[in-house]
């Protein structure tokens, strides 16, 4: 059928939630290494990370 979505939205989908936590994590923990607490603030980089890794995964994907 030529309609069909591919199989594998949902892996695709999770890598995306999975860098995107990556990526802000590690920019978290850049600032904070530049201002002297890399832990916390690398920390906070992680959950801001997934926040909007569901908010990307959300509008990507909408009909998965």
């Amino acid at each position: 059928m030529a309609g069909d979505l591919p199989t594998n939205r949902g892996a695709a989908a999770g890598t995306l939630l999975v860098a995107t936590i990556l990526l802000c994590g590690g920019v978290g923990l850049g600032i904070g290494a530049l201002v002297g607490a890399p832990a916390p603030i690398g920390l906070a980089g992680v959950f801001v990370g997934f926040a909007a890794g569901i908010v990307l995964v959300i509008r990507r994907f909408r009909d998965l």
